[in-house]
């Protein structure tokens, strides 16, 4: 592809950023493959190559709609993107056995200055080898984890907020009447809970291993900020694995414990009527109350999807917001047409990819703005 056309395409991917679309770098990947695939030459080959690769729900088609239009009419704004250098797309590489290369000339192209650990951020969870796996799971520490904030009931005094009241006249109680300092305080904030769900069936069973490594990342960074985690998985039955991830420092030891608590790993999938088993025995009575709801699955239903969405939409009314990672989300071509997916998109707030460690990433940023 002539770099002029790809830095049109990079160009138009940021702006999309611009307009606040979650346009990550996997993505401006894919779009920019895509469009080789389709060609460059016909508008609605890009159109629907950027569509089905940078919008990440369906509100996400208006916004792009609209700047795709202004962009390459021409009439969008693009000052400073002639002088930047063109931006050069990192294939999916082996991170073992580099060589020399083969001496022609496209190995100086498509060179990238980026470690093995930044090339295996972008890799499918999926296709990784063993070696691969054994060195992601060591990124998983560096997971930068942050639960959300919530508003506190008590407050504390502080230097400034409000005036406290009770505070200040004991004050003045205390100095017969005189007048003293006016006493402030102000509300505290507190960490959400967070709830993970994660679905450890036949279809999801290449990517169990590291959602479930994921929990325990935050799980264990939510203990230590004070905050609360809960994690179950889901299949054909639901499992409470919190107390066994909780109890081991090291994720070796959480995952061999929480294996041996699961019983149906790579399993079928009744979603429904494990979201309303959780829902009556654990969300109803408080634990989905206010909290951050995260759903691993890819949505492949084998009961019935009505009750699916039923019961997504029973969570959503009791969670401050329900985020649906699907692992298939992230890869170009992908379209939300299961029947399992097209049931609970409706009720969920968020709709994003987890197929590899990037995209975990982005995971933690949603829940951290929830």
């Amino acid at each position: 592809m002539p770099v002029d056309v790809e830095t049109t395409l990079v160009g138009f991917a940021r702006a999309l950023r611009a307009a606040d679309l979650a346009v990550t770098a996997d993505r401006t990947a894919a779009f920019v493959a895509a469009v080789a695939e389709v060609g460059a030459d016909t508008r609605d080959g890009v159109y629907w190559a950027g569509r089905a690769t940078l919008c990440s729900e369906p509100e996400d088609v208006a916004v792009y709609d609209k700047v795709f239009d202004a962009w390459f009419s021409g009439r969008l704004e693009r000052g400073g993107r002639r002088g930047a250098p063109p931006v050069r797309v990192v294939p999916a590489a082996p991170l073992t056995g580099e060589g020399e290369g083969s001496g022609d000339g496209r190995s100086d192209v498509v060179r990238a200055v980026a470690s093995d650990s930044e090339v295996l951020r972008h890799r499918d969870v999926a296709e990784l080898s063993a070696a691969e796996r054994a060195q992601m799971a060591r990124l998983f520490a560096a997971l930068p984890v942050t639960l959300p904030d919530r508003r506190a009931a008590r407050r504390r005094p502080t230097g400034h907020g409000e005036m406290d009241a009770r505070r200040t006249l004991r004050e003045q109680m205390r100095r017969g009447g005189e007048v003293g300092p006016v006493r402030w305080r102000r509300r505290t904030t507190r960490p959400r809970r967070v709830v993970l769900l994660v679905d450890v069936s036949g279809s999801m069973s290449p990517y169990a291993d590291a959602l479930l490594r994921l929990a325990h990342r935050v799980l264990r960074s939510g203990m230590a900020g004070g905050g609360r985690v809960e994690v179950f998985t889901v299949g054909t039955r639901l499992t409470r694995l919190t107390p066994a991830l909780r109890a081991h420092r090291d994720p070796e030891a959480a995952l061999a414990a929480a294996g041996r608590l699961v019983p149906d790993w790579s399993g079928g999938t009744r979603l429904g009527e494990v979201l309303q088993a959780f829902a009556d025995r654990w969300g109803q009575r408080g634990l989905a109350r206010g909290a951050v709801l995260v759903v691993f699955s890819d949505g492949w239903e084998r009961g019935d999807a009505t009750q699916l969405g039923e019961q997504v939409q029973r969570l959503q009314r009791l969670s401050r917001r329900l985020v649906w990672v699907n692992p298939h989300r992230g890869k170009a071509g992908y379209l939300p047409v299961q029947q399992g997916i097209t049931a609970v998109l409706p009720h969920v707030d968020d709709f994003v990819a987890g197929h590899s460690m990037a995209a975990f990433e982005h995971v933690l940023e949603v829940v951290r703005r929830a």
